[in-house]
Parts: C-alpha cells; sequence; structure tokens
C-alpha cells in the first residue's frame, strides 16, 4: 500500500442531477483532480512528468462498487491511495465517504503512463513512482473482459471543442457521458448505478462523430463507444431503482 491523501468537499449544485444526487461522471472527473493535487504535491503531476521524462498518465480502466451517490449539499470526503503498480499499470483506489465515515463509493482506478507525441503507452520505473511509498507487483491486474455488442440500440453524438481536456484527448467523463445519455431520461431519473466497469482501449480523435452503443438485460446495461470503425470504449453498469428520498417516505 502507498500514501493515502483525502480532500473534503461539500456537493455543490453544478455536480447534481434531477434527482439531486451528485453526476456520476464528474464525481470521476472530482476523484481524478484530487488524485492529481496529491500527485503535484509530491512533484509528480503531469506538467512534472511530462517536463521530467516526456509522459503523463492516463486512466485505462476503472472499477466501481456504489452504494448510494453523494447528494446536494452533504459534505463528503474523497480519499486516494496507491495501491501497487507493475511495468504496465499502476493502481489506484478512490474511497468516498460520508459524514459519518461510512463508504458511499469504491473505485479501483488502472494508470498507465503516455508518451503523448507518439500516443504509445511506456514501461512504468520505480524512480517515477518512488515519492507515492508504492510497492511493486508481478502480477498484471487486468479488469474483466467485455466481448463487442450484438443487434444494439445506437445513437450518434458529434465531439465537440469542450469534450476535449489540456491533454488533447476526449476527457475521460465525456464517454460515460455518452453511455449514460442513451439511456434516456426516463430510465436514468428512475435508476442509480451500483455497479461499473468501464474499459478505455482507443483514444477519441477531436472533431468528428462517435456513436453510443447500448443493450439493456432488466437491471443491466452493456456499452460501447465506436468511431471511424474502432471500438473506443467498453463499460457495463449494474443499475437499482432510485431509491426513495426521506421526504417521499413522509
Amino acid at each position: 500500500m502507498g500514501l493515502r491523501y483525502q480532500e473534503n468537499m461539500k456537493v455543490p449544485f453544478e455536480l447534481c442531477d434531477v434527482n439531486s444526487n451528485i453526476k456520476y461522471p464528474l464525481l470521476l472527473d472530482y476523484c481524478l483532480s484530487v488524485s492529481g493535487r496529491q500527485s503535484a504535491g509530491l512533484g509528480r503531476s503531469n506538467n512534472d512528468l511530462l517536463a521530467m521524462y516526456g509522459l503523463i498518465w492516463i486512466v485505462t480502466d476503472y472499477q466501481v462498487s456504489i452504494k448510494r451517490l453523494p447528494r446536494f449539499k452533504e459534505i463528503i470526503t474523497i480519499e486516494t491511495e496507491t495501491l501497487a503498480y507493475n511495468k504496465l499499470f499502476c493502481y489506484r483506489k478512490f474511497r468516498v465517504y460520508d459524514e459519518n465515515q461510512v463508504l458511499l463509493v469504491d473505485i479501483l482506478a488502472y494508470f498507465a503512463l503516455l508518451d503523448p507525441n507518439t500516443r504509445k503507452v511506456a514501461l512504468i520505473t520505480e524512480e517515477l513512482v518512488t515519492p507515492f511509498k508504492v510497492d511493486f507487483v508481478k502480477r498484471v491486474q487486468r479488469s474483466p473482459k467485455m466481448h463487442p455488442l450484438e443487434n444494439p440500440i445506437n445513437r450518434d453524438y458529434y465531439v465537440r471543442y469542450f469534450d476535449i481536456d489540456m491533454n488533447g484527448h476526449v476527457n475521460n467523463s465525456k464517454y460515460l457521458d455518452w453511455m449514460y445519455d442513451v439511456l434516456g431520461y426516463a430510465f436514468l431519473k428512475e435508476h442509480q448505478p451500483v455497479s461499473l466497469t468501464l474499459k478505455y482501449i482507443k483514444e477519441v480523435s477531436p472533431g468528428g462523430h462517435i456513436t453510443s452503443s447500448y443493450q439493456l438485460d432488466h437491471l443491466t446495461s452493456y456499452h460501447q463507444i465506436t468511431s471511424d470503425g474502432h471500438l473506443n470504449a467498453q463499460a457495463i453498469i449494474e443499475w437499482q431503482n432510485q431509491p426513495k428520498t426521506e421526504s417521499e417516505i413522509d
């Protein structure tokens, strides 16, 4: 296990959906900003890595378990911890707690190193991760394999300027945004996720179009993002009916 780092946050209006729950794609974004601030404090931010090694961190996979989503005005604690690394991946945990330190969301993220010029993955060295006090493991842990969808429902989207982040590619949360959107307002208003497996396969280029496809089997949805004949991302999301709020129960 490596270093832990925590930040508290009062969930603001702009991060919440129509049910007053935090928008999950934006929660993922915020978690990455928390780990980014930890990395910056250790001299290992993307700017530091780019200057020293010509590399940047990217996320390749998420595995998530959700007890419930944080709600508007709720004070939460986001904790991140580097778990282990090997030559290909660095594994990092994010844990989201309520005010009573009850675990709400548990996230395992897989990080890899990318050369932004060649867009190729680089090997992770001990020198690079030493500040995180993280152990080397030989075993390469991989997320569950997912298969291309058969006869999915499809929707096309245009890749907009503000979908692109500072690294010059589509922001990680945007893939999940596209995956959510195809399910429609009625489904999303009545359901919330309980688990998520998300895999990034190939970057979506700026400009052009993507296709977000899904299949729904009871309360499990299967997703893929494709563009220019390439598979870009895949996900499996388990859902439950939207829990009633205290006011609805009363």
